[in-house]
């Protein structure tokens, strides 16, 4: 994890981003390098090209809706992403190197040029409908964030709700957006017939430390009026305390929970912060620059906890690692969630009540 002595891209031109370069991905030959005028070095006083990164967004007709997984480290085997790439922008995202993938940047590139599927709800009312299928709890927002500001334009989440809605589909939500009580009209029903759960990330109850580690997230007080809203609608809500940064969050891991059980939180998680691929250059890039004071630390600290490297993928891992510092915090999270009654986890979802409706939401049974 050493810095890249490359300059930065300049702050005004990268306002309300997370990321301060636009590497290029790991899989291509070559690389991308942002041009210049010529003029440098010349004597003469002539500005750079100003160009700004706006959103781009592009549109997919995906072939597939659920994509399936073998994880360990995780209680479900299905999820689905609306969207590729996440507005958002959050630095320590460790979906940031699916957009290498593309052949695009795990940067800049992962918060501006971002691909919706505003179809996938179709195919997933295929998938569903097959013979073969077997009905297990659903994931969404695992990867990137289906209520990201651009949902706000495509509703493609809204139309997959609506989908495991009448085919009696279970669903686990993960998210920051508070977007999501938009759709609890269909969320509380579903909660309410034990098909539906949500996981609500609070990273840290600092609004300036947000701002600059997830730029476009609702700031924490809104995350927690959100988990308010929907426990007040009887929805089941998580708090995931996600990722713990070693030395610059870890000290509000208590907090965090606190603030939750009283906005009506019934159970957490937390995973350690994870530093896969072009990840560990972002986020080092992020702390040199936002948290000078504390960077050295935190890379201290991880390397710490993965056997001297920066990340360690092995599953059983890599969401936690190892060491005095991760079985401080783990030990902390245990005490601290069972003294708040949030160490029981969330009800099981039914996965009894799913049924093929007659019609489509294209063609509606007349019965």
């Amino acid at each position: 994890m050493t810095q890249d002595t490359r300059p930065l891209i300049q702050p005004d031109l990268r306002r309300a981003r997370g990321a301060g370069r636009n590497m290029t991905g790991r899989f291509e030959a070559l690389e991308r390098v942002e041009p210049g005028t010529g003029w440098e070095g010349d004597g003469w006083d002539i500005p750079e090209p100003q160009k700004g990164w706006r959103t781009e967004v592009a549109v997919e007709r995906p072939r597939s809706a659920i994509t399936r997984n073998a994880s360990p480290d995780v209680p479900f085997d299905r999820s689905l992403n609306p969207y590729r790439g996440c507005e958002h922008g959050c630095i320590y995202c460790f979906a940031r190197p699916s957009h290498s993938y593309l052949g695009l940047s795990p940067g800049l590139d992962f918060e501006t040029r971002l691909v919706a599927r505003p179809d996938i709800w179709r195919v997933l009312e295929r998938e569903l409908r097959r013979p073969s299928y077997r009905v297990a709890p659903l994931a969404i927002g695992t990867s990137t964030d289906p209520y990201q500001p651009i949902e706000a334009r495509f509703k493609a989440m809204r139309k997959v709700l609506e989908v495991l809605r009448d085919f009696h589909h279970p669903v686990g939500i993960v998210t920051k957006g508070t977007m999501v009580a938009r759709d609890l009209d269909i969320l509380a029903p579903m909660a309410a017939a034990g098909l539906a759960h949500v996981g609500v990330t609070v990273t840290t109850l600092d609004a300036d430390l947000s701002r600059r580690m997830e730029p476009r997230v609702p700031l924490p007080a809104r995350r927690l009026a959100l988990i308010r809203q929907l426990a007040g609608a009887g929805v089941p809500v998580r708090v995931m305390v996600s990722p713990v940064v070693p030395g610059l969050t870890d000290h509000e891991i208590e907090p965090i929970l606190d603030a939750a059980k009283q906005a009506g939180a019934r159970a957490a998680s937390w995973i350690m912060l994870r530093l896969p691929h072009e990840v560990a250059p972002l986020m080092t890039d992020w702390l040199w620059e936002h948290a000078p004071g504390r960077a050295e630390k935190v890379l201290r600290r991880l390397r710490e906890m993965h056997g001297g490297k920066g990340y360690d993928a092995r599953f059983g891992h890599r969401m936690r690692g190892e060491g005095v510092h991760a079985r401080m915090i783990a030990r902390r999270f245990e005490v601290a969630t069972r003294r708040l009654g949030l160490d029981g986890g969330l009800p099981p979802l039914d996965c009894g009540q799913f049924r093929v409706p007659l019609g489509t939401q294209d063609q509606p049974s007349l019965f």
